[in-house]
């Protein structure tokens, strides 16, 4: 991906999957927890849409920062911002990969 190239959502749930849900011990790329992205090119500002596994979720502050920290690596990036969107609600079976399914215990 080039400096003046538009990060795309793949693009950024490629940078931010090393971000792990730290009760869970799993990306939160895998776990589903990314829902969209938007970058302006303006002002080289990346807004992250993103849930947590619930609205309580104790380590919901250190996940959000790890998504900034990791997705300011993202080149042509200066500027995230992360908004939590509980709609539609995290769904595991769901929302997780199969291999996140399967660590988890989750079978259809």
């Amino acid at each position: 991906m080039s400096e003046n190239a538009a990060p795309t959502f793949e693009d950024v749930k490629k940078y931010v999957h090393p971000v792990k849900d730290p009760e869970i011990g799993l990306s939160i790329v895998e776990l589903g927890l990314l829902y969209d992205s938007d970058f302006n090119p303006e002002d080289h500002s990346l807004t992250v849409k993103m849930t947590l596994t619930s609205q309580m979720c104790p380590m919901g502050p250190e996940i959000i920062s790890g998504v900034k920290m990791m997705a300011r690596e993202i080149p042509g990036v200066r500027e995230v911002d992360v908004q939590l969107v509980w709609n539609p609600p995290w769904d595991p079976k769901v929302h997780c990969s199969e291999d996140a399914k399967a660590i988890l215990g989750i079978w259809d």
